[in-house]
Formats: C-alpha cells, sequence, structure tokens
C-alpha cells in the first residue's frame, strides 16, 4: 500500500506527493479553479473529487485499448496513485471543434467542425505565457527527439479516436482536449489527468457547455456540470436535454 509522504509540487489544479515507492507518485485533486494563465481564480465545489474519478475511468478506458498512461489506482476519490514520470515541457492539444483560441486565431465561428481533427503543441513556460509552438521547436529546445514527437503525435490522434467515440455514446461531443506526456525507463506515457478541466465537452442535444468554460464564462450551474459529466461515464444518468 503505497504511503503519501511530503509534498513535492503544487500546480492549480493538483498537488503532487512523494510516497514509499520511489518509482510512484500520489496525486491529489483540488477543487481550485483558474482560468486565463491564473488571471481568474475560484473554486467549483466536489471537482477534485470529480476530475479524480473522471480521470481515473478514462485512464482505464485508454489502457484497455494499448495506449500507455501513468495511472495506477484511485486510492479514494481524489487521490490518484501513478508512475513518477519525468514530464516533457510540452502541451499537446488536439481539436474536433472549432471553440476557444482556435477559433479566434483561424477566424472560424465557434462550434464550425473541422476537416479533421488538428494537433497543437504549446510549450510549458509560465513566464513565456505558454505559447503555441511546433514540432521543428520542440525538436530544437531538446524537449523530445523526433521519434517521440511522433509518437506524441500519433498517441494524441489515438486517445482523439477512442474519446470521441466513448463520449458520442454518452450524449458528449468531443470538442477538444489538452494531454500531457512523460517518460519512465525511456518509455513515453500518457500523464496528468483528463476532465472536463482538460476537455471541451458540449452535450449533443443541447449544445449545452459541460466543461470549465462555465467557471471561465461565468455561465453558472458548474457543478452540475461536472457532477453530470461524472455521471455519464460512471453510467448513472441518461445521456441528452438538460442537466
Amino acid at each position: 500500500m503505497a504511503t503519501k509522504l511530503n509534498q513535492i509540487h503544487e500546480g492549480k489544479a493538483k498537488k503532487v506527493f512523494a510516497t514509499n515507492d520511489p518509482t510512484a507518485l500520489i496525486h491529489e485533486f483540488k477543487d481550485d479553479a483558474t482560468a486565463f494563465d491564473g488571471k481568474k481564480k475560484g473554486q467549483i465545489l466536489g471537482k477534485g473529487s470529480v476530475n479524480a474519478q473522471i480521470s481515473a475511468a478514462l485512464f482505464r478506458l485508454l489502457e484497455d485499448h494499448g495506449v500507455k498512461t501513468h495511472f495506477r489506482e484511485l486510492l479514494d476519490d481524489r487521490n490518484m496513485l501513478t508512475d513518477k514520470l519525468n514530464m516533457l515541457a510540452v502541451e499537446v492539444v488536439v481539436r474536433n471543434v472549432a471553440a476557444g483560441s482556435l477559433a479566434k486565431r483561424i477566424g472560424y465561428e465557434e462550434g464550425i467542425k473541422l476537416k479533421k481533427p488538428i494537433v497543437e503543441f504549446y510549450y510549458k513556460r509560465d513566464d513565456l505565457g505558454d505559447p503555441i509552438i511546433n514540432e521543428d521547436h520542440i525538436y530544437e529546445l531538446g524537449i523530445a527527439t523526433e521519434s517521440q514527437i511522433s509518437e506524441i503525435r500519433n498517441t494524441g490522434l489515438k486517445v482523439n479516436n477512442i474519446l470521441k467515440s466513448f463520449f458520442d455514446e454518452l450524449g458528449l461531443t468531443l470538442v477538444d482536449f489538452k494531454l500531457e506526456f512523460g517518460l519512465k525507463d525511456g518509455q513515453l506515457k500518457l500523464g496528468d489527468e483528463i476532465s472536463p478541466d482538460t476537455c471541451r465537452l458540449w452535450d449533443k442535444e443541447t449544445g449545452e457547455k459541460m466543461d470549465k468554460d462555465r467557471f471561465r464564462r461565468d455561465l453558472g450551474r458548474v457543478e452540475d456540470a461536472y457532477q453530470e459529466v461524472l455521471s455519464r461515464v460512471k453510467g448513472i444518468t441518461k445521456v441528452g436535454g438538460k442537466f
């Protein structure tokens, strides 16, 4: 049984703890919420518990489809045991529908379905504002090798296919999502979390936003949306309609 030891990192959404196993970490999911590079801050009641449970379910789903992740087990409703990874300083965003920054950058109306998924990379540097970069930049910065970059891109698209199909069955459109990767013994693994914090999810029937955009845009009923996504993932409620 893993024992939580000293805290080694605290991010916007999670605290990370060392354990008595040097190859493992415990991620404690927080209720804190931030947006716009930390300029907007608040709390979403129960968010940590919801995101931990959704992430665990989605990591299990991906593992079942051959995607290597850092997930080991969910210790309770907000503490997750994971492999200790050497995280890469890049975020991978896969987009299926124009929304958020992409819609603004290319002049699309939000909601336009893209001809094919678009993969974007962002440099994880708070002091630079996490700028968008390309594959050549990733190689130049020494973040990953050319083969690792290719694997990251291909894995992102594979994850997209799996999650799009899964969420479609739950009555949700997977608009876009963010992934982070790390290395363990030279093997690339998916890390961080997959949740309404890191995915845009829209109800297929109503078009209602079921993710952190409700917090970003002051749409209200944020907790209800997160709980509804969890309920659908766990198969508790019927899909479609008002949440």
